[in-house]
């Protein structure tokens, strides 16, 4: 596990959160999206260290 990894995506979701809220006030479809965008990317990268995890109790 590695815990800048997942202190990295939690930074990014949060981004992600307030350039989504962000595009819903100013009514900008594109902000929103890009802070969709990253969110599920922040979402992949903690599955990453999810399975990374899961792989390294399996192999102790």
């Amino acid at each position: 596990m590695s815990l800048e990894n997942r202190v990295k995506a939690t930074a990014k979701n949060i981004e992600g959160k307030i350039q989504e809220a962000v595009g819903d006030v100013t009514g900008d479809p594109q902000t929103q999206a890009e802070g969709k965008a990253k969110q599920a990317e922040a979402k992949v990268r903690h599955t990453v260290e999810d399975v990374k995890d899961a792989t390294k109790k399996a192999i102790d």
